[in-house]
């Protein structure tokens, strides 16, 4: 019976240079961090080029790996982290997001679940970065709240916290529209 090494022991190695731990932990996490990316920009292109951009970063960033927490908890904080200086970076982010809504809405084929669908992303974009960050670990990632609480360096309480307020957000914004008759 073969035992497979642990992620911690490839970042680990990965950190001290060694390439197929560190081609091995990009095989088994490239998809998870591809759709964490995703939620935090909402943008498929987008979502490609900070995840290339961050497996480019990786090696070095291993280097700094302590094994206090699981690979995949670092991981998501690496994300957040690089997800955050990109969007310093890139002031055009929140109207790249609005324009894919539009697109979206203007290609879907199925007009009901297309439109929903698009809402949906559109509303995400719009929530303050904390929430959005928070409802992409829950929601997007599936994470437990206490996951989510270590990623993001805050407390289990404030992430309940924050994703009753992505409710109460997203609540309102299909109030207005509904008023609004956009829905």
């Amino acid at each position: 019976m073969r035992m497979e090494t642990t992620d911690e022991a490839l970042a680990t190695a990965a950190g001290r240079g060694d390439r197929a731990a560190f081609a091995s932990l990009v095989d088994r996490h490239y998809e998870r961090l591809f759709r964490m990316c995703w939620h935090l920009t909402r943008a498929e292109d987008q979502a490609e080029d900070l995840a290339q951009d961050i497996c480019l970063k990786l090696p070095r960033a291993l280097r700094g790996f302590r094994a206090e927490a699981k690979f995949t908890t670092w991981l998501y904080r690496v994300v957040l982290n690089s997800a955050r200086d990109a969007g310093r970076r890139d002031t055009t982010r929140t109207r790249a997001m609005e324009a894919y809504g539009r697109e979206a809405t203007l290609a879907g084929s199925d007009a009901g679940q297309e439109s929903r669908a698009s809402w949906l992303d559109h509303a995400m974009g719009a929530l303050k970065p904390d929430l959005a960050e928070t409802a992409a670990l829950i929601v997007g990632q599936e994470l437990s709240q206490a996951d989510a609480a270590a990623v993001l360096g805050i407390s289990p309480g404030t992430v309940a916290w924050r994703m009753s307020e992505v409710k109460k957000a997203l609540a309102a914004m299909a109030r207005a529209d509904i008023e609004a008759d956009k829905i």
